[in-house]
């Protein structure tokens, strides 16, 4: 029975990559998650104090900067969802590279030593054939993953945008 380690080996480096850049991208997801999270709890803490902000003067605030300002704030928000993005896109690349590779070496064992032993080249199929799952299985939650935190980001965009158009 192959153990996941004995995976890992058969990869080669690329499984080391993909590990580090799923750790990655889940240590940002999970931190992003928190950080609207509670920017979701004090949301209403966060309106008052935009429109005590812009209105210093005592002037009526206009309801296009004030829009403009939570436009600001929500790029501050999305800040690190390139990195998830950049995994979701680069990780499936990196399976390939894997595939190449094994296809590769499997090749040279085969102009080595011939057909006769089909061992010989298996240990090539098989990096190939981890690395391009390897790669899929960390693309697909980061993808999942990204498109989730944006569409949390629209709708709460748009419900600050909503709120504080009331509140003016």
């Amino acid at each position: 029975m192959d153990t996941l380690y004995s995976y890992f080996e058969q990869g080669g480096i690329i499984m080391y990559i993909l590990l580090f850049l799923n750790v990655l991208g889940f240590s940002v997801m999970i931190y992003k998650f928190i950080s609207i999270y509670i920017f979701k709890r004090k949301s209403d803490e966060y309106i008052d104090k935009l429109i005590k902000q812009l209105s210093l003067n005592g002037e009526k605030v206009s309801i296009s900067r004030a829009k403009d300002h939570i436009e600001k704030d929500m790029l501050e928000l999305e800040s690190g969802l390139g990195i998830i993005k950049s995994i979701a896109s680069i990780a499936p690349l990196l399976g390939l590279l894997g595939t190449v590779i094994g296809v590769l070496l499997s090749f040279k064992q085969i102009s080595k030593v011939g057909l006769d032993d089909p061992s010989i080249f298996a240990g090539g199929i098989s990096m190939a054939l981890i690395t391009t799952i390897a790669g899929l299985i960390v693309a697909i939650p980061h993808y999942i993953g990204y498109n989730f935190l944006i569409s949390i980001l629209d709708r709460f965009e748009a419900k600050l945008k909503s709120e504080v158009g009331d509140r003016l």
